[in-house]
């Protein structure tokens, strides 16, 4: 099962269910194991023409578990194993983010590209993120290992690891990390 396998771990920890119930439950699941399948084509050596008419089938199962999810996680992003998206909806991850190991991503988030000329681009999360409800990280920024963006911040800098950020622009509040977020 690779990373999935990882990303179902985390929620029957978080949960207590098991695997049957959370499949059919979660739709956090349902777009990651969307974007797994579809990103391991993606990065795969098929042949030109049957990856493209893969990809393109995939599309369409992906689209269809956007609309349902409300979650957009492009088969072309990097998201790392042990990935949690914790509530239904509103999650926007641009196509070329880069997000870490073990993170975590609550509902309204987005990830996404901002800035001008060489300060153009998209967020990189490091490793053991939490990510809260209605957050923004846009632009070329690195975001460090073991932080907590707090809900409603919006991300334009970045951000050393193992710090709590808050606000509009989000601001160092504390020397609190991760762990009693991610668990």
């Amino acid at each position: 099962m690779g990373k999935f396998g990882g990303d179902i771990e985390k929620y029957r920890a978080y949960s207590g269910k098991n695997t049957f119930v959370l499949l059919l439950t979660q739709q956090g699941l349902w777009a990651i194991g969307t974007y797994r399948c579809l990103n391991g084509i993606f990065r795969s050596k098929l042949p030109g023409f049957l990856k493209a008419l893969l990809l393109a089938i995939g599309l369409v199962w992906q689209k269809w578990i956007e609309i349902l999810t409300g979650i957009s996680l492009p088969y072309s992003a990097k998201v790392g194993s042990r990935f949690y998206i914790g509530h239904f909806g509103g999650i926007i991850i641009n196509a070329n983010s880069v997000i870490g190991d073990n993170c975590n991503i609550s509902q309204g988030v987005t990830l996404g590209v901002s800035g001008r000329g060489e300060k153009r681009g998209v967020p990189v999360i490091g490793n053991n993120v939490y990510i809260g409800a209605g957050a923004t990280v846009a632009g070329k920024i690195t975001v460090g290992d073991n932080v907590v963006i707090g809900a409603n911040s919006l991300v334009v800098s970045n951000i050393p690891e193992g710090v709590t950020v808050l606000g509009v622009p989000a601001q160092i509040v504390s020397e609190n990390d991760s762990k009693e977020y991610i668990g």
